[in-house]
């Protein structure tokens, strides 16, 4: 089968052509037909994601949708033939998606959704449950709370606004004004990501704070989080809750903080399944009509990679970029 492999941080991929793998126990072999590119996989290729553990040389690509070809020894929820998706791979030594076929821990698939296309179905793994394990195992976010996601228009952001909507709360992001338009599309009330919090709470919270506040974006919108927060019972979420930051204004409010690493279950083995279930979720909330994910329209494909990922550098793009495999 054909494969980019990294054989170096900061360099080219080399397109290859490698033995095609056998799936053992509890794997799937899966055809792939779309990869998803994340901001990340950048960072890993530049080696500038220490947290991700890539071990070179690597097959690169988190997420994926494809065809199963084959099924291991104790894997019974799927068949040849199934079409699936996952957050499958391109970290800590575990091969991923940027090759034409890859053996996969079936806990960490489901069936793709029936309405989404392969590109669409790839570009949501990774930033969905992102946003499921932040809004939903996290915050517990249900009917008619106010929740306020910082980065809308985003990868994650776009795909909590939708998720925070299908429980029936009451949505707000931080956005530029450019995606005011967006962020209504998905059914969320815009704020200028340059108003100050103080403002925005007495607005929209008459000045008690939101129930939810989810941060996509990190430093000083995670500090501005917490001065968002609801007194005592208000709960904020961070996906970048990296470097320092002060927790007094959480304290002053009585109200609490959660982390997601999204990566750990690849880089640990544990936990895998719940992904896979996280995923099901997802597939029923798109043919449910309550989920679509933003895809760029362009074409790529593993000899053009490096021109995707100059778009995306470029800020050339809108919405998530899929490789065709």
């Amino acid at each position: 089968m054909k494969a980019l492999i990294l054989t170096d941080f900061s360099t080219p991929y080399k397109l290859q052509e490698i033995e095609k793998p056998v799936a053992g126990s509890g794997e799937v072999l899966v055809k792939i037909m779309a990869s998803g590119i994340n901001p990340l996989d950048l960072k890993i290729q530049a080696g500038q994601a220490g947290h991700a553990k890539a071990v070179l040389p690597a097959i690169l690509g988190i997420d994926m949708a494809g065809i199963v070809e084959a099924v291991g020894e104790g894997v019974t929820r799927f068949k040849t033939g199934d079409e699936v998706y996952g957050m499958t791979g391109g970290i800590a030594g575990v091969p991923g998606s940027l090759a034409e076929y890859a053996t996969v821990d079936a806990d960490l698939l489901a069936l793709k959704p029936s309405n989404l296309t392969m590109k669409e179905a790839a570009a949501l793994p990774l930033i969905f449950i992102t946003a499921w394990e932040g809004l939903v195992d996290r915050a517990k976010v249900s009917k008619d709370k106010t929740v306020l996601i910082h980065g809308g228009a985003g990868g994650v952001g776009h795909i909590a606004i939708q998720i925070a909507k299908a429980f029936v709360a009451k949505v707000f992001s931080t956005v530029n004004p450019k995606d005011f338009d967006l962020v209504k599309s998905y059914g969320a009330t815009p704020i200028d990501y340059n108003t100050p919090v103080e403002e925005y709470v007495q607005q929209y919270t008459q000045g008690e704070g939101f129930d939810i506040v989810l941060d996509t974006v990190g430093g000083a919108v995670l500090d501005a989080s917490f001065k968002a927060a609801k007194q005592y019972t208000g709960h904020v979420v961070s996906i970048l809750g990296w470097g320092n930051h002060a927790l007094a204004p959480l304290s002053f409010r009585g109200a609490t903080y959660s982390g997601v690493f999204t990566l750990y279950p690849l880089i640990s083995g544990k936990n895998r399944k719940e992904h896979g279930d996280i995923l099901i979720k997802a597939t029923e909330m798109a043919e449910n009509k309550q989920l679509y994910p933003m895809v760029d329209t362009g074409n790529y494909s593993l000899e053009t990679i490096q021109a995707a990922y100059n778009a995306i550098t470029n800020g050339e793009t809108k919405g998530k970029v899929v490789i065709s495999i």
